[in-house]
């Protein structure tokens, strides 16, 4: 039975779109326990300093992860591995243990500094935390662990991916929902608020060990050496530097911005985290998903020098993404509220909580779609070994969310026209602290400037990658115009059925809503002949849990 389940889960998966949608199924699931997680939060704590000084202790190993851990990522290993598997297993292995061996001393010399510095860190960072400072403190040294133990995961999925072992890889994200979840359930009543941070270091350890047993049956899992190739990792530190920064690009505006909101008012950081981990759930299962199966094959195309079939393939996955990415944002608007209460609305989380997110989480979710296409932009510039033109698009448009950021919250104290009219536009006047919801709108700008940026420049080495795109997004904007409208509608029409102060009566108006939008949605299709449809109806019926295993190349057994 064991055996069985390994091999279940380790079976190889070709075509693009089987593997997108089998990641996406798989972070879908990630991101319902994740939502478990939040709601567990939220019941317990609400919005409160308490949920704050948790969320806070991420800052510190979450910049770690980004800044170190990244430079093992998938995006810049994938290349190396597979020039040296096509040179043989022997010269792989010994790449592979040179850099496992370097990263260990680089991630391991870091925390030590970090689990040091970190008093004097946090209280730069977080000068309002003075009554939990000592616990937070100590939840970011115990969440130190994280970064080492994810940066390990990280470098074992890059094996993982080469053999298209999908599966594998996407257990990953679950099984570390399930340990910070422990953590809620069984380590904080134990030992207090530090045993949230250590459900978060037994999530990266069992993300770590769902790649071991793989990669060791393939004789890759590595071994530590005192004397590694210095070239080998010369190599992939001169490459990975500036992936490193446009990939972190993003962490690092979140780390200012909550570092920002600090200052805002209490419950503004774990308000912040609540929508940001809300918008994440579209945007790991779309954008993510389509990003990492597009990868492997768009280095292969281009390296081949195939490059009709290089942009034929960005255009494919840029047009399924518009597919799920447009009506899933306008959903999101459309039912902001509704998903809000029914996922956190419990215990300590109240109305204004509610509200606050769920005007937050519109905020972020119409930056929804530059998010997934910078995703996929970047990883297209990196199938090509371009690494300049993604760095100075995303370092760019980071310094412009923590303008826009600082300068909306500026504008917003000072204005009584801006903030009325955001206050309306939302629906929260009544609401307190309602002025971090500049940090959100500002987030959004700076990645809408970066959507556009990449997209410009990409057309402009690819010429017609854009026209059947933009084709495909009218079809897409106006089949959502009409379902926003109908599930608008449907909404007064369910409060007439339903109790909506009651669990049940808010989820049943929202999905009953949210159902006959969708069906708008895909009426509208069909009467516009969309192509897209088609084919992902097509993908969709070939059961992607019964593709054909693709027998490994009998040079790299």
């Amino acid at each position: 039975m064991v055996r069985k389940i390994f091999n279940f889960i380790s079976k190889e998966i070709g075509g693009l779109h089987e593997a997108a949608y089998l990641l996406g199924l798989f972070a879908f699931l990630s991101q319902i326990l994740a939502l478990i997680r939040d709601r567990l939060f939220a019941h317990a704590f609400g919005a409160s300093q308490t949920l704050d000084t948790y969320y806070a202790a991420f800052r510190l190993p979450d910049l770690i992860f980004v800044s170190i851990a990244s430079i093992v990522s998938l995006s810049v290993l994938i290349p190396f591995l597979m020039e040296r598997l096509d040179r043989g297993e022997k010269e792989a292995k010994e790449f592979i243990d040179s850099i496992f061996s370097a990263f260990f001393f680089i991630i391991g010399i870091t925390a030590v500094i970090a689990y040091i510095a970190a008093p004097y860190i946090l209280r730069v960072l977080f000068p309002t935390f003075s009554a939990n400072f000592p616990e937070l403190v100590l939840m970011t040294r115990i969440m130190l662990l994280s970064p080492i133990f994810l940066g390990f995961s990280n470098f074992l999925a890059s094996i993982t991916q080469i053999y298209k072992r999908y599966f594998i890889y996407a257990l990953s994200p679950i099984v570390y929902n399930l340990g910070i979840i422990i953590g809620v359930l069984v380590f904080y009543p134990l030992v207090g608020m530090s045993g949230l941070a250590w459900g978060v270091a037994l999530g990266a350890i069992l993300h770590f060990l769902i790649q071991v047993p793989f990669v060791a049956t393939k004789s890759l899992f590595p071994r530590l050496r005192l004397a590694f190739s210095f070239n080998s990792v010369r190599q992939v530190i001169m490459t990975s530097l500036p992936r490193t920064l446009t990939l972190s690009s993003t962490e690092l505006s979140k780390f200012f911005l909550i570092a920002f909101a600090a200052l805002l008012a209490g419950g503004a950081i774990s308000i912040f985290n609540f929508a940001w981990n809300l918008q994440s759930v579209p945007l790991s299962i779309i954008g993510v998903s389509y990003s990492l199966a597009a990868f492997p094959v768009l280095t292969r195309l281009f390296s081949s020098g195939e490059t009709s079939k290089f942009v034929e393939q960005m255009t494919v996955s840029s047009k399924h993404i518009l597919f799920w990415s447009v009506p899933i944002m306008t959903l999101f608007i459309v039912l902001r509220a509704q998903i809000v209460r029914v996922i956190l609305g419990t215990g300590e989380f109240s109305w204004s909580d509610t509200r606050l997110t769920a005007a937050a989480l519109a905020l972020f979710t119409i930056s929804l779609i530059p998010q997934s296409f910078v995703m996929l932009f970047v990883r297209a510039y990196y199938s090509r070994g371009e690494t300049k033109k993604p760095l100075i698009m995303n370092l760019v448009s980071s310094i412009l969310i923590i303008i826009f950021s600082y300068g909306l919250v500026i504008l917003f104290k000072s204005s009584e026209y801006l903030r009325f009219f955001i206050e309306s536009l939302l629906r929260v006047e009544d609401v307190p602290g309602t002025i971090m919801l500049m940090l959100p709108l500002g987030f959004s700008l700076g990645v809408f400037i970066n959507g556009i940026i990449h997209w410009i420049a990409f057309e402009r080495d690819f010429r017609g990658y854009s026209l059947p795109v933009l084709r495909s997004l009218y079809h897409f904007f106006s089949a959502s115009v009409m379902m926003g409208y109908v599930t608008y509608m449907m909404l007064s029409v369910g409060e007439r059925f339903f109790d909506i102060d009651t669990f049940i009566g808010i989820f049943m108006q929202g999905f009953i809503a949210g159902i006959v939008g969708i069906f708008v949605f895909v009426g509208v299709l069909i009467l516009m002949r969309n192509q897209e449809l088609v084919d992902i109806t097509a993908t969709l019926k070939k059961k992607i849990w019964k593709t054909t295993v693709i027998p490994p190349d009998p040079s790299s057994t």
